[in-house]
């Protein structure tokens, strides 16, 4: 039986692994391969990242220039080569549309061009977040067009990725890895494959379930997220420190676990996958109302930072318009490059609208542009220096990167909005610093 031929050669580390997708979670999945001895092959619709990763240079920060130098790693756009691999990973975009809806073109796509090639014994792993039941509703139709049967003729599986950019405690290969199959075949298969390059697998039952665990991951995160930031909101009208209280409370060795507020939500996953979850429930007429809260909330955050500027800028006689605004990073979280969902998009646009020049300075994104909701943003970061900040009329801090001279910034900056506490936790808040 092919399938069972698979499984010994994925132990034996003959199998050729494809991965569709070279971004923040498919670049990582196909280096763990490759240094494990792996063939590999790299599939992605980007040619920039084909050339930058066949010289060696990687576009993600966490991945040394030597993880692609060092080992045989092919890369190609040209899809046709799928059939060349014996296990897949796909590893694509699962964006919202204008309307909050889910964009599965980029699942579908990629599907349609591994069922062109789909030959029998392969293996297929979805990685994408999405809804429950995209796996099996959406993915095993198009690859069962070919005529094979899933579990006999080829495997098909989902397993989420828990990428967290940044931490360094936390990467690919020691977070333990959800996988659930079509069949128990199917699962099976997955299961032996991470485990050549994962330390622990947590087989589920279905894909269902392993899609559902991704979900609730996201979920808890966004909910408590809106949570601690309606708190702060309410806690500056009544003269308390959110922060003090979030310090004293996660004191409590059961029970609590701390969230810290901010200017928004942003990366690739909390802003939008709860949403991939309310829109699947009103197809059982389900109204999910704290995801829809948490939403709410949170994407009003950049609104409430603004305010908060405007605030500041009219107790100085200053309007908003044709001032000088700093905005100190657009990553969406510290120590990472990464901007997608960034809150600090929505506050440089917000502010643009209204007529403020804005500039800012990120150690790790030196360039902001080409983005999916903000294409009228097109900056370059520019230096930090007290010539520079004494320039501008204000400073936001909207990333609290750990590189950034915080001294530097509080001594030349006649303004800052901090929306992240970063200035009094150095203790360096002045009377012209606004938490918000």
């Amino acid at each position: 039986m092919l399938l069972k031929e698979l499984k010994d050669k994925i132990e034996n580390q003959s199998a050729k692994i494809g991965i569709i997708g070279l971004g923040y979670v498919g670049l990582p999945i196909l280096t763990a391969f490759a240094k494990k001895g792996f063939s590999v092959l790299g599939f992605d619709v980007d040619r920039q990242k084909i050339n930058q990763i066949q010289a060696g240079r990687s576009y993600i920060k966490h991945i040394p220039d030597e993880d692609l130098k060092n080992h045989l790693i092919d890369v190609t756009s040209d899809m046709s080569r799928l059939g060349e691999v014996d296990a897949i990973a796909i590893c694509v975009p699962t964006p919202l549309n204008i309307h909050r809806e889910p964009d599965l073109s980029y699942v579908v796509d990629t599907t349609y061009a591994i069922a062109r090639s789909l030959k029998i014994g392969q293996l297929i792993i979805l990685e994408s977040t999405t809804y429950p039941g995209t796996t099996k509703e959406v993915v095993l139709p198009i690859l069962s067009r070919s005529g094979f049967i899933v579990g006999e003729d080829f495997s098909l599986a989902y397993s989420p990725e828990r990428e967290d950019p940044g931490n360094e405690n936390y990467s690919l290969v020691n977070v333990p890895k959800v996988v659930g199959g079509i069949t128990t075949l199917c699962r099976d298969l997955a299961e032996t494959l991470y485990n050549q390059i994962i330390a622990t697998t947590v087989p589920v039952s279905s894909t269902q379930t392993a899609e559902a665990t991704k979900i609730l991951e996201n979920i808890y995160r966004a909910v408590n997220i809106a949570l601690v930031n309606e708190l702060k909101i309410l806690l500056q009208k009544m003269d308390i420190d959110i922060w003090e209280v979030i310090e004293a409370a996660k004191t409590k060795p059961f029970g609590f676990h701390a969230f810290y507020p901010g200017p928004g939500w942003g990366g690739h996953c909390i802003p939008i996958d709860p949403f991939y979850l309310t829109w699947k429930a009103r197809e059982y007429d389900v109204s999910l109302r704290f995801i829809e809260l948490a939403g709410e909330v949170n994407t009003l955050m950049p609104n409430y930072v603004v305010d908060k500027l405007v605030a500041a800028l009219n107790d100085r006689s200053k309007p908003l318009k044709n001032s000088r605004i700093l905005i100190l990073g657009v990553a969406y979280k510290k120590n990472v490059d990464d901007q997608r969902e960034s809150p600090s998009l929505k506050i440089i646009q917000l502010l643009q609208r209204q007529g403020a020049d804005i500039e800012y300075h990120d150690p790790y994104a030196l360039t902001c542009s080409n983005h999916r909701h903000y294409p009228e943003i097109n900056l370059q970061s520019v230096s930090l220096t007290p010539e520079n900040l004494q320039k501008f009329d204000a400073v936001i801090i909207t990333t609290d990167h750990d590189n950034v001279d915080y001294d530097l910034v509080a001594e030349h900056s006649s303004l800052i909005v901090d929306t992240r506490n970063v200035l009094a936790a150095k203790g360096l808040k002045t009377k012209n610093t606004v938490v918000a």
